[in-house]
């Protein structure tokens, strides 16, 4: 019985302190984290991998962004990612193509609220990256949408980029004047860190 006892504390002694358990990040986004038009180790996912395994080697990226997805459509698919990766931080980028196409507002708000309150259910921290539309559904549509991040983050207490695309400049896109080339990626990585490394 004390031979069982002493073995059990040396394993005890030899298991991974939790501090260093490897934890993932979830980047749940369309095409804009998906490294649309460009090579994929360029994107700014892969690149935030590249920096915390620098700076926290704990943390391992999952992107699990589709190219033309919707805030609708991630509400469809997130449960199931969720329950596949368990992640203790979950990057919540979409909302995008649905303002490009018009949807209601009210819709929008719904889908990304669910998406934050299944992460919060799963136990992971939540940072919104915030979008912008251009102008082509009217000045209200556009102000509205822009609205509604920080009104979510507010609600729901989670970490918020304001604007996801802050500082590319109008070169710095692709030639559908939607997504960053290949240079803009360490100014959108930029932006995300800044309010990413708190949650770390």
């Amino acid at each position: 019985m004390t031979v069982l006892i002493i073995i059990l504390l040396f394993a005890t002694l030899w298991l991974p302190h939790p501090a260093y358990a490897e934890k993932n990040i979830l980047v749940f986004g369309d095409s804009l984290s998906a490294a649309y038009g460009i090579p994929r180790e360029a994107g700014w996912v892969n690149l935030l991998q590249q920096e915390l395994q620098r700076s926290h080697p704990q943390y391992q990226v999952v992107n699990a962004s589709i190219s033309g997805d919707t805030a609708t459509g991630g509400r469809q698919r997130i449960a199931a990612t969720l329950s596949q990766h368990q992640p203790g931080i979950v990057i919540l980028e979409l909302g995008a193509n649905d303002g490009l196409r018009g949807v209601p507002i009210a819709d929008i708000e719904a889908n990304l609220a669910n998406l934050i309150q299944q992460s919060r259910k799963a136990r992971a921290k939540v940072l919104l990256l915030g979008m912008q539309l251009p102008p082509n559904y009217g000045a209200d549509y556009t102000a509205r949408f822009k609205a509604l991040y920080p009104k979510l983050a507010q609600r729901y207490h989670a970490a918020l980029v304001p604007f996801f695309l802050e500082g590319i400049a109008p070169e710095q896109f692709q030639a559908d004047n939607l997504h960053p080339v290949a240079q803009a990626q360490p100014i959108i990585l930029r932006n995300v860190m800044q309010k990413l490394e708190p949650l770390l």
